[in-house]
């Protein structure tokens, strides 16, 4: 069996997924392309072929579509458009393309922090108290409704990739001890009140802010596997502590995860990430997407990656093995050789033709 797979904007941390497609336990022949804006795209390194992508969506989906073609795509892994794509699975598909996303329904409410929540409470998921503000004396009352509750506060964008934009709220002067630690997001309500005003005065776009309890320590990430209904077959979670991930085996967040996965329906890879408020589990965030470090599942013996592109190509995932659960890693920098100053206009392969 040959499979060719492509990603779009491929992220940097795919050079340790890629490894797990292509060693997969029905020893397929997998060819990985890979695009993005940028040239030199790190990422570049894991693919058999790689080139640059268009940056405006007009111009990015008949390049898609005329590339699916061209190189016989089998499977599309995307990294960015995810609505958008699922808009367009159809016109994939005729080309012979399918497209690994949830329905386009779906996407656009955990796309969106605040329409995730708000879902995530109707069905029954835990939440910690959250509030939406586009303004500054938005955030000063959502600031003062919390102090009650003697937490720290943080704040975040809306968007999908708002950790990009997280803050915690501290109005705490700058120690000389500070400087002997590493440094944390951190910006006064003054500051963040101060921005949100001044671009209401110029008249800048102000994206939605959610406030809410700075919540507690480990971070639990589950990365899960369903099939096209939303129909949890895998849920290995991962618990964050600085440098150090540890496989946990948790049936409280595993059924939470299902909840989530089954409520909004997500499909073949996505992401589900948990911290603590008042000692029990509440929902971070939501990704209709294989995370980052997916990789880091492979010590369990689970080839979560690979069983999602089978799902999506034949329904079903092949032996699953049960997960190894309980060892722990540790997340260090890895150096990847690259070559040439960037590639040239066009299509350049990178390995064998």
């Amino acid at each position: 069996m040959d499979v060719r797979i492509w990603f779009n904007r491929i992220w940097p941390a795919r050079v340790h997924l890629i490894p797990m497609l292509r060693d997969n336990p029905d020893h397929a022949r997998v060819r990985v392309y890979g695009t993005h804006p940028d040239r030199e795209a790190v990422a570049f390194t894991a693919c058999d072929t790689a080139g640059p992508e268009p940056v405006e969506d007009e111009a990015f989906f008949g390049f898609a579509i005329d590339f699916c073609r061209r190189h016989r795509i089998d499977v599309l892994m995307p990294s960015s458009r995810l609505v958008a794509l699922a808009d367009r699975a159809e016109a994939f598909a005729a080309v012979g393309t399918a497209v690994m996303c949830a329905p386009a329904e779906t996407l656009r409410t955990v796309t969106d922090k605040s329409r995730t929540y708000a879902a995530a409470e109707q069905s029954g998921v835990p939440i910690a108290p959250w509030r939406v503000v586009s303004d500054a004396d938005g955030l000063r009352k959502a600031v003062g409704e919390f102090a009650a509750t003697g937490s720290a506060l943080c704040v975040k964008p809306s968007g999908e990739y708002s950790a990009y934009g997280f803050r915690i709220l501290d109005d705490s002067p700058l120690e000389v001890s500070d400087f002997d630690r590493l440094p944390r997001p951190t910006a006064s309500v003054a500051a963040v009140a101060g921005a949100l005003q001044r671009a209401r005065d110029r008249g800048d776009p102000v994206p939605e802010l959610i406030v809410m309890p700075y919540l507690d320590p480990p971070e639990i990430s589950v990365d899960c596997l369903s099939d096209a209904a939303g129909t949890l077959v895998s849920a290995i979670a991962r618990a964050k502590s600085g440098r150090i991930r540890t496989l946990v085996d948790d049936p409280e967040v595993a059924e939470l995860a299902r909840q989530i996965v089954g409520h909004f329906r997500l499909s073949y890879l996505s992401n589900v990430q948990f911290r603590y408020w008042q000692g029990q589990p509440v929902l971070l965030e939501v990704n209709a997407r294989a995370a980052a470090g997916i990789h880091q599942t492979r010590m369990t013996g689970v080839n979560l990656p690979w069983a999602a592109v089978r799902m999506l190509l034949h329904g079903d995932p092949g032996p699953l093995p049960e997960p190894r659960l309980g060892g722990r890693l540790a997340v260090v920098e890895q150096a990847v050789a690259v070559s040439g100053p960037g590639l040239p206009p066009g299509w350049t392969a990178v390995g064998p033709g």
